[in-house]
C-alpha cells in the first residue's frame, strides 16, 4: 500500500478526551479517499496528522515506504512531501498567479521553474491568468491556483480539507467534475476531509466515514452512502 495508516490515536490539549481514538487506513497509490464525518468527529486532525502540523501520542503513518511518524520517528512537515489545499486556498494576495504557482519550487533553477509553472497552467486551464492577482480571479479560479500550488513541487500525497466549502452550489459541482479529472490524470494519491455526502460521492474512490474519532465504516461511495445510520445523520 502506498499509504499506511495505524492506530493513530491524539488528544488536544485541555480536551476531556481523544479527538482521534483509533484511525487506520490503508490507500493505493492513485487512490482518492474521502474522510466523511459531521463536525467535530475529528476528520480535519486527520489531516493535521498525516501534514505534520499535530504530532500523534499513538500510531504511525507510512508513505512511499518511508516511515513518516511512529513511535521512534517524526518527520518535519516541510519533508514529509505532502500537499495540502487549505479551506480557504491561502494564496499570498500581494502574488500573481505565476508567483504563488512557483512559489513552493525553491530547488528548481529558473528554467525548469518555468517549465512547471506553464505544466500547471495547462493543467488548471488558466495559461492567459498568471498575471493576474488573487482578488481579480474567481473561486474557482482561486481553488484551481490553490490545486496548482499544491501539485507544483510533485508531493507523494495531496490533502484537501473542505475544499468546497466557499463556493456556491452550481460553481461547486463544475469544480468538483474538474478537481476529479485532474487528480486522475496527475494519477497523485489524494485525501479529502468533508461533511457533504454529494462531495463524497462525485469525487472519491473509497469513502472513510469516523464518527468519534472511530472509524465506523470503509467502502466504495455507493456501498458507504447507502447505509442506513449514514442516512439518518445526513437527515439528522
Amino acid at each position: 500500500m502506498f499509504v499506511q495508516i495505524n492506530h493513530l490515536k491524539y488528544q488536544y490539549r485541555n480536551a476531556s478526551e481523544p479527538t482521534i481514538k483509533d484511525f487506520s487506513l490503508d490507500i493505493k497509490q492513485g487512490e482518492v479517499v474521502c474522510i466523511l464525518g459531521e463536525s467535530g468527529s475529528g476528520k480535519s486532525t486527520i489531516l493535521r496528522l498525516i501534514a505534520g502540523l499535530e504530532t500523534a501520542s499513538a500510531g504511525s503513518i507510512k508513505i512511499n515506504d518511508t516511515v513518516i511518524i511512529d513511535e521512534h520517528h517524526f518527520t518535519p512537515p516541510e519533508k514529509r512531501g505532502v500537499g495540502m489545499v487549505f479551506q480557504d486556498y491561502a494564496l499570498f494576495p500581494h502574488m500573481t498567479v505565476a508567483k504563488n504557482i512557483k512559489y513552493g519550487l525553491r530547488k528548481m533553477n529558473r528554467r525548469q521553474k518555468q517549465q512547471r509553472l506553464e505544466e500547471m497552467l495547462a493543467l488548471i486551464n488558466l495559461a492567459d491568468y498568471q498575471d493576474r492577482y488573487p482578488f481579480e480571479l474567481s473561486g474557482g479560479q482561486q481553488q484551481r491556483v490553490a490545486l496548482a500550488r499544491a501539485l507544483a513541487p510533485a508531493p507523494s500525497l495531496l490533502i484537501f480539507d473542505e475544499p468546497f466549502s466557499n463556493l456556491d452550489a452550481n460553481l461547486q459541482v463544475k469544480i468538483r467534475d474538474e478537481l476529479r479529472m485532474i487528480l486522475k490524470k496527475t494519477g497523485i494519491t489524494s485525501i479529502f476531509v468533508t461533511h457533504d455526502q454529494e462531495d463524497a460521492q462525485a469525487l472519491a474512490d473509497r469513502i472513510v466515514f469516523i464518527e468519534n474519532g472511530i472509524v465506523k465504516r470503509v467502502g466504495p461511495p455507493e456501498e458507504i452512502l447507502g447505509c442506513a445510520s449514514l442516512v439518518m445523520w445526513a437527515n439528522s
